[in-house]
């Protein structure tokens, strides 16, 4: 019975055999016909890269678009901006420029601490200037009122010629003129100025004049400002300001040596950065000659003010 088993065994798996064949060229027609629904291959050309492939030395590939071989074919690198100067460009800053600047620092009232009117104190300090980064004409106004160093008005005006010298510091001469008046009795004086600006480590503003009179007379003054930031509005500025003379002239109540020091407080709130009205305390106080000086014309050399005003420049 084996005899004629065989052929039937062969039959059957050559059948097997024939029909794996036909599944494979079907799996294949049908793996090609899914490649060719993605349509072609996009052109890419290929310039400077590497080819490892190769048994010679490597050469170097980079794949790029028909529009950057192109434009590599002609010799332009798309790599590098166009830097070329422009003609109409204007320069990149403008130091020659003049400008108007005026700054009211300090202008108060300062009503008299025993609620009488009569005694009511008026206080300013303005100062600006005309030019530009180098050369600037500078005006600077001071008075007041019922000053610990005057028992009445107090008022000087000085225009000078500013020259920038170091990073923060401008450099100042020019001429002063002091009114002093008292009990209707009136004296002024004219005065030169030698003196220095600018803002020292720690952000203090700094001001330091020597005054020489028309006699010969020779007088100082220094005062340092500072703004301490509480919120990006609400700022609180110290002021100290101090006189000095090295001889005593009586007429306009000033002694030898240390005449006087003023300090303040003030707080105010930045409406917007050119107008902020502030409220404060000011304490002034005379020494040696100067205080003797005042007391014979009937003032207090010293005094505690409460201030209302503002402050403003444009």
């Amino acid at each position: 019975m084996t005899g004629p088993c065989l052929p039937g065994r062969l039959s059957a798996n050559f059948l097997a055999v024939f029909l794996l064949c036909l599944v494979g060229q079907g799996i294949g027609a049908r793996g090609v016909g899914a490649q060719s629904t993605f349509g072609p291959s996009p052109h890419v050309t290929w310039s400077e890269g590497t080819d490892n492939t190769s048994s010679k030395a490597p050469r170097r590939f980079i794949a790029t678009s028909e529009s950057l071989s192109s434009n590599a074919s002609t010799g332009q690198d798309l790599t590098r901006p166009n830097v070329s100067p422009q003609q109409d460009w204007a320069p990149p800053v403008n130091d020659q420029e003049n400008h108007l600047w005026t700054l009211f620092d300090v202008l108060e009232y300062r009503p008299s601490p025993g609620g009488t009117k009569a005694n009511d104190d008026y206080r300013w300090d303005i100062e600006g200037y005309y030019g530009g980064d180098y050369n600037r004409l500078w005006f600077k106004s001071e008075g007041q009122r019922g000053s610990a160093f005057k028992a009445d008005y107090d008022v000087d005006f000085q225009l000078l010629y500013g020259r920038f010298i170091q990073k923060n510091y401008d450099f100042q001469i020019g001429p002063r003129v002091e009114t002093q008046t008292f009990r209707g009795r009136n004296v002024t004086r004219g005065l030169g100025v030698i003196g220095i600006e600018g803002l020292v480590p720690y952000n203090y503003e700094l001001e330091a004049a020597m005054f020489i009179d028309q006699n010969g007379a020779v007088s100082a003054r220094l005062s340092l400002t500072k703004d301490l930031l509480l919120t990006q509005r609400l700022i609180l500025q110290s002021r100290l300001e101090t006189n000095a003379a090295i001889q005593k002239v009586e007429e306009f109540t000033t002694g030898s040596g240390f005449n006087n020091l003023e300090f303040g407080m003030r707080l105010r709130y930045e409406i917007r950065r050119e107008f902020a009205p502030y409220i404060g305390i000011s304490l002034e106080r005379s020494f040696g000659e100067t205080a003797t000086l005042v007391r014979q014309e009937g003032g207090d050399p010293s005094q505690i003010r409460f201030v209302v005003g503002v402050r403003a420049w444009f």
